[in-house]
């Protein structure tokens, strides 16, 4: 007779069989999961907040992708794009180089990871400019790799003891309003932040030696920190003026996490390169670099490339992701969404003194909490504890922020109204259970 699986008794194997380092938030092991629900081994059900870490846009287990999916891995699995290539990545690059912002003609490099797509971006650009320097700013998350994790900030757990980084690689200030690195308030500040990147010229690196300045429209790790509306506009014109070029992460913003198909749509910033991945393929590993077909073009045959990228079952299964999106209005959707989101986090923040800042773009929100609203004093334990009490009700949700002090939200945009406003009133129970 089959034995059958616990949660702890999973919990134990892993510690034995998987390396202590790849930690995990929750003790809960997946048996399925469809939409916005996730069910475990020992068959609880959980709202899931998370999304896979905003991978699951459509949803888990849509049957469009799984049918996808299906379809793909009878016919064959791998054969190396660069070796004997098929229709599925050509299909999927056309339709990006329509999607992404930027009137101007574009290709599509297509890899695994976020992190490799970012790799290869830093890579573009530095061959096509000539020059070596990349700025990346504060509270920034690239990636884990040795360049992507010399780009990222936050030092624990995602940089320390793994030195020596990346070099050429120049950090400054973001538009983090609820902090502002200047001591400044908007409106009143004009945005003085993207005017830095003047002052950085000449403390720092000189534009001369600037290859692109590569950003996150909405900063996701970091703590869901959007600039204001003028923010993008600013910068990219000062690397317009010195000859640099832009890099939009949109590996945690893009595929409708934020209301616009990419989040730089909200900025009417067009990006030399556009990094994608996560919810691009539903959860298949499947990551591309958008850009400048000038640019991506400058690179010599083989120059860049890889075993998996463009991988058939992977591209078939964005390939149904585009389509639900078109089917189903989910951009439409994902506004609705946000509108009433930020609506609850606001009476949350009004009601409970701990909340100290409530942001983000569309659906793509968090809490900042703080222990004195005055002082701003981060609360981590307090995140910490109100996640923990999420997922002992049936909620999946996740902490983030150079700070470890965010709570964000990253629920599927498929979820029900009714499963909405269940997890949102087990994330309030967790805010009031809180003692300061």
């Amino acid at each position: 007779m089959k034995k059958t699986l616990s949660n702890a008794d999973l919990q134990k194997r892993r510690e034995n069989a998987i390396p202590a380092g790849h930690g995990s938030g929750n003790a809960v092991y997946v048996a399925s999961a469809r939409g916005a629900v996730i069910t475990d081994v020992e068959g609880k059900n959980y709202i899931d907040f998370t999304g896979g870490i905003a991978v699951m846009n459509v949803g888990h287990s849509h049957p469009k992708v799984v049918a996808a999916i299906k379809d793909q891995a009878e016919k064959f699995t791998h054969t190396c794009f660069m070796v004997a290539p098929y229709a599925a990545p050509v299909e999927l690059a056309e339709k990006l180089c329509n999607l992404v912002p930027g009137k101007f003609a574009k290709s599509v490099l297509f890899v695994n990871s976020g992190a490799e797509a970012v790799e290869n971006a830093v890579k573009i650009a530095r061959y096509a400019s000539k020059k070596a320097g990349i700025i990346a700013f504060e509270n920034a998350y690239h990636g884990r790799t040795l360049l992507t994790m010399t780009l990222t900030s936050k030092v624990k757990p995602y940089k320390f003891g793994f030195g020596p980084f990346a070099p050429e690689v120049y950090r400054m200030p973001f538009a983090y309003c609820y902090r502002c690195p200047f001591c400044l308030e908007y409106p009143s500040c004009q945005v003085a932040c993207a005017d830095h990147l003047k002052t950085f010229f000449v403390n720092h690196v000189a534009p001369e030696m600037v290859a692109a300045v590569i950003a996150e429209p909405v900063q996701g790790e970091g703590g869901f920190i959007a600039p204001p509306p003028e923010y993008f506009k600013k910068l990219f014109a000062i690397c317009r003026e010195n000859d640099i070029l832009f890099i939009s992460d949109e590996v945690q913003t893009g595929m409708g996490r934020t209301g616009k198909m990419f989040a730089m749509e909200h900025y009417d910033v067009e990006a030399d390169f556009t990094v994608v991945a996560k919810s691009l393929a539903a959860g298949m590993p499947l990551s591309g670099v958008v850009g400048r077909k000038e640019l991506m073009d400058s690179i010599h045959p083989f120059g860049i490339g890889g075993t998996y990228g463009g991988n058939p079952v992977s591209c078939r299964a964005a390939l149904a992701v585009l389509e639900i999106f078109e089917e189903e209005n989910l951009l439409e959707r994902a506004e609705a969404l946000g509108r009433k989101v930020k609506s609850r986090l606001d009476a949350f923040k009004e009601k409970y003194e701990i909340v100290g800042d409530v942001r983000g773009l569309g659906p793509m929100l968090a809490m900042e909490l703080v222990k004195d609203r005055e002082r701003k004093d981060p609360a981590p334990d307090q995140a910490k504890e109100v996640a923990k009490f999420c997922v002992e009700r049936g909620l999946l949700i996740l902490v983030c922020g150079n700070l470890s002090n965010v709570v964000r939200i990253l629920m599927p945009l498929v979820i029900t109204d009714d499963q909405l406003e269940t997890g949102l009133s087990i994330l309030e129970e967790g805010l009031a259970s809180l003692k300061l």
